[in-house]
């Protein structure tokens, strides 16, 4: 691949070349952004009668992406593939059998740190702008909700936003119930989604109910991106792998406190006033010692 970032997925090549292609390379480009990975998997043939373009189209298209033909944009999504169905064994694998001689503490600060970086070198500032906007908007309902690990970032999410701005649910982590709040979802309010590899089958199924009633989707994925990317109004990549047999979600926690400090500031001073009356409502309940 000679791409000059070796880290980016396909996917996000894509996002970056698009004003650049042609509009049949960006017909291409669209069928395979709407059946991702999928619809690139097949022979150059294939892709493009599936496409409804010619082979010399998706030759362009990938050279335009920055590989050296289709072949090695064939492996980099098979690439992309084996690594979004691993499990913590597998991953665990993948990391120590390469894993340098040094202490665990060591790598850990290392890849975290990598990790950040990458996240926010991605994330582009009209779309964090035009989310932080969705999220900050009071006069629509904020729904939150995640996965079986994301369910934690979720619930971060809303204990914050909630003291933020009014009008925030945070749905619960039974999908059984998810029908419920769709129920009440009205055209224009915000879902905010947090799922990661392996990708979570009930979140994409409540991101297509939602879709249908006009509700917007912001998602939090990792670097390979969930399925919901392609129903998502605004998507951030955050870059997760550690030596570990899980990911890591401090990338992800840390732009959700900054996305969480931008809405703060574009709803200030109504956001003081909720923290000053949410302070003497805690006083009321002597949840919190005092000092003085």
């Amino acid at each position: 691949m000679t791409t000059n970032d070796p880290s980016a997925s396909v996917r996000e090549l894509i996002r970056q070349h698009f004003p650049s292609l042609t509009q049949a390379e960006r017909k291409f480009a669209n069928a395979l952004l709407d059946n991702y990975p999928a619809a690139g998997l097949a022979s150059i043939t294939i892709v493009a009668g599936n496409a409804g373009v010619s082979t010399p189209t998706v030759a362009r298209m990938v050279k335009k992406l920055g590989f050296g033909g289709y072949p090695e944009f064939h492996k980099a999504l098979l690439r992309e593939l084996e690594a979004t169905g691993v499990g913590p064994t597998q991953r665990r694998a993948n990391w120590s059998s390469a894993a340098p001689e040094t202490h665990l503490l060591n790598r850990f600060a290392e890849a975290v740190t990598g990790n950040i970086q990458q996240t926010f070198a991605h994330v582009d500032k009209e779309r964090f702008d035009r989310a932080t906007a969705q999220l900050a908007d009071a006069d629509r309902r904020l729904y939150i909700v995640g996965g079986r690990i994301t369910q934690a970032l979720a619930d971060y999410a809303f204990t914050h936003f909630q003291a933020v701005r009014p009008r925030v649910t945070h749905m619960t982590s039974s999908s059984g119930t998810w029908p419920h709040y769709v129920l009440d979802m009205a055209p224009g309010e915000t879902l905010l989604i947090f799922d990661i590899r392996r990708y979570e089958t009930n979140l994409l199924r409540l991101a297509e109910m939602v879709r249908r009633r006009d509700v917007r989707i912001v998602l939090f994925t990792d670097q390979w991106g969930s399925p919901v990317s392609s129903l998502a109004d605004v998507t951030f990549n955050c870059w997760g792998e550690i030596p570990s047999g899980w990911d890591s979600s401090v990338a992800t926690m840390m732009l959700l406190e900054t996305m969480i400090a931008a809405v703060q500031e574009r709803r200030w001073p109504e956001a003081r006033d909720r923290y000053e009356r949410l302070d003497e409502l805690f006083d009321m309940t002597s949840l919190f010692r005092k000092f003085t």
